[in-house]
């Protein structure tokens, strides 16, 4: 990529197209297109064809999705297959069309089977049935890394397919019924500690700015601690989804971005495919290769902020996979490795949070 390449970021505002936006512009590139949700509609293929039309990006990260975490997965599993098949359709579609120089797509490593071999190589695809709550989530990122290969081999293009770990950082989504383990937790825990010291404030401040069903800070208290409860939020304490025995990998966004535009700076798909009859596998993890309990991760997120409150487990809610780690030996052989630990890691996201909310 040259620094005046047209880039185009889909997803630039989320956890992830935001963070790759931020290391493209400090890396000096200059023509940088994203657009909204309100602006384009990734969900339609002609507004998308009619954007290609105009912008002519060179390059492309597909960033967005329609993304959640196990609540969200278990409740809107038809929106999870088939908002991400339209997306990676309509874009790599229309990449494909307009002749782009290089695409780069972001997947999960949901897709890996549930009792993988861990950590998980990325020859681990497909190898036995996937994990059962984020079934629709992990097909639909299945079939996008196989189509980029697939146009790879067909058509000689050169899209390479990255599969994070779990993602945590600026700009996450903090949505209790739809968010991510770490961003539930944190304002969980954030919230119930404002209500131990009864500072109505800045739980009004939260709720203005992020929502629940709704509510947001100018309704009463008492519905306040009603929807608040609902999520397990309360004065005394908070409840957390599963046994927190389940082992999870976190990888700070701004990290993932650097990862994402280093192997767009420097790798090639001709560099990723073996020299066997049948080529496969050749998208890369993206992670630490380090993991840590549900619990543990409760623990220091609950130091970071202070809490004194009662941090209990439901048992009875799904633990989803017991353990996800990512081999991460591709990626450091092609030269990239991670810096920022989990401890530091939820200080700076704890510290974000705050000042969102001030």
């Amino acid at each position: 990529m040259e620094k005046d390449s047209k880039i185009y970021v889909a997803g630039h505002r989320g956890l992830v197209g935001s963070a790759i936006w931020k290391n493209l512009q400090a890396k000096g590139y200059t023509h940088l297109i994203g657009k909204s949700h309100q602006e384009l509609d990734l969900l339609d293929g002609i507004a998308v064809r009619n954007f290609f039309d105009k912008e002519q990006p060179e390059y492309v990260f597909l960033a967005a999705a329609f993304v959640g975490g196990i609540m969200a997965n278990s409740i809107y599993r038809a929106d999870f297959i088939f908002n991400n098949l339209q997306i990676q359709q309509n874009i790599i579609g229309e990449s494909f069309r307009h002749h782009i120089k290089k695409l780069l797509f972001l997947g999960s490593t949901c897709i890996y089977p549930r009792d993988a071999e861990q950590p998980m190589k990325e020859d681990a695809l497909l190898t036995s049935p996937l994990e059962y709550t984020n079934e629709p989530y992990a097909i639909a990122k299945i079939a996008g890394l196989k189509m980029c290969e697939s146009f790879n081999l067909q058509y000689g293009t050169n899209y390479i397919a990255v599969m994070p770990t779990n993602l945590y950082g600026p700009n996450d989504n903090f949505d209790l019924e739809r968010s991510h383990v770490l961003p539930a937790m944190l304002r969980k825990i954030y919230i119930s500690k404002c209500l131990q010291e009864k500072a109505w404030n800045e739980v009004r401040r939260d709720l203005d700015k992020r929502p629940v069903e709704s509510v947001d800070g100018k309704a009463s208290q008492e519905k306040i601690l009603e929807v608040l409860a609902q999520y397990g939020i309360t004065q005394e304490g908070v409840e957390l989804w599963g046994s927190g025995k389940p082992l999870r990998e976190f990888l700070w966004s701004e990290e993932m971005a650097d990862a994402c535009v280093y192997i767009m700076e420097r790798i090639n798909f001709t560099d990723l495919r073996s020299n066997e009859n049948e080529v496969r596998n050749c998208h890369i993890n993206i992670g630490t290769g380090k993991e840590l309990s549900i619990a543990h991760l409760a623990d220091l997120i609950a130091k970071e902020i202070g809490y004194q409150g009662n941090i209990r487990f439901n048992p009875t809610k799904p633990d989803g996979t017991m353990r996800k780690l990512t081999d991460v030996t591709k990626i450091h052989q092609l030269g990239w490795h991670h810096h920022i630990e989990i401890e530091e890691g939820v200080r700076k996201i704890v510290d974000w949070y705050k000042a969102t909310n001030r």
